[in-house]
């Protein structure tokens, strides 16, 4: 087995079509690439992908398999960038992650601290979803990252920084926005809008685990894969979506938001890094962890 059969595996995988895969993600003809795939198949032994009229589909073995080609990849690619990296003198910059939208209440507590310490190091930020939070940080590309704590993401530590509730986010004109807070049967009634469960694994976890719990049926009618996005599909359909409370600080003017009546769901955010980085920087900066959360919560008066 070759690290290209891997990487044909995933783009497959990913665009759900043989000729897509090879045509925008490995330029590559869609008769080769169904010959290694094929070939990758009889290695492993079973069959990994499902051939219909309307594209591929994973088998269960196939989504087993999904997990570890995509952990694989990121390990050769996170073992190159070591080998890089011990070539070259030492870093003078730290990067740092943010999902998307939490920097706002975490960047400026983290920038105070590190000034104070370490004037003179340069400071990289990223702003990205989640699951590509964990992967740089599994690359060695990112030092430390406020994330989700992400599944499948071998030799990464993720200490708890706060549980965020979910609210309903909804057209500040919408007949929901006249009440104080939505009652769980009132999201399964309206148009629904959700979130990618490869974009936003955990925050999908979360809602699919309350609606179970609220005994309602939520069918989305669209799918948003940011928070961008989805701000943007509630004010453009009329729909409403379940958004982490953090979101507000973001919503425009003609959209709104409300709590949930009775125990809401939560998601979690965590920091994490990689257990192999070395960097003292890293180790000062998770020493200061308590600190960090007293600095946003007095920010946010909590």
């Amino acid at each position: 087995m070759e690290l290209r059969h891997l990487r044909y595996f995933v783009a497959v995988a990913e665009e759900g079509s043989l000729t897509v895969a090879a045509q925008k993600r490995l330029h590559t003809a869609q008769p080769s690439l169904s010959r290694q795939i094929h070939d990758l198949e009889l290695e492993v032994g079973v069959a990994l992908l499902n051939r219909g009229p309307r594209g591929v589909e994973l088998t269960p073995s196939g989504r087993v398999f999904l997990d570890h080609a995509r952990t694989a990849l990121l390990q050769v690619e996170a073992a190159g960038e070591a080998a890089r990296r011990a070539a070259q003198p030492a870093r003078t910059s730290f990067a740092i992650g943010f999902l998307t939208g939490y920097e706002m209440d975490w960047l400026p507590a983290v920038m105070d601290i590190l000034r104070s310490a370490l004037p003179s190091t340069e400071i990289v930020i990223h702003s990205q979803d989640s699951p590509d939070l964990a992967a740089g940080l599994m690359r060695g590309k990112i030092d430390l990252a406020f994330l989700r704590p992400e599944k499948s993401a071998p030799g990464l530590i993720f200490k708890p920084l706060r549980r965020d509730p979910l609210i309903v986010l909804m057209p500040r004109d919408h007949a929901l926005a006249a009440r104080g807070s939505i009652r769980p049967q009132d999201i399964a009634e309206e148009k629904f809008i959700g979130v990618s469960a490869t974009r936003a694994p955990t925050l999908k976890a979360a809602i699919d685990d309350y609606a179970k719990r609220a005994r309602i049926r939520l069918k989305p009618e669209h799918q948003a894969e940011n928070i961008a996005m989805a701000i943007s599909m509630v004010a453009s359909t009329r729909g409403i979506a379940l958004i982490p409370l953090y979101v507000q600080k973001l919503l425009p003017n003609t959209v709104t938001s409300r709590p949930i009546q009775g125990a809401s769901p939560t998601v979690e955010l965590v920091i994490g890094y990689n257990e192999a980085n070395n960097s003292p920087l890293l180790k000062f900066l998770l020493s200061k962890v308590d600190e960090l959360k007293f600095r946003v919560m007095k920010n946010d008066g909590r």
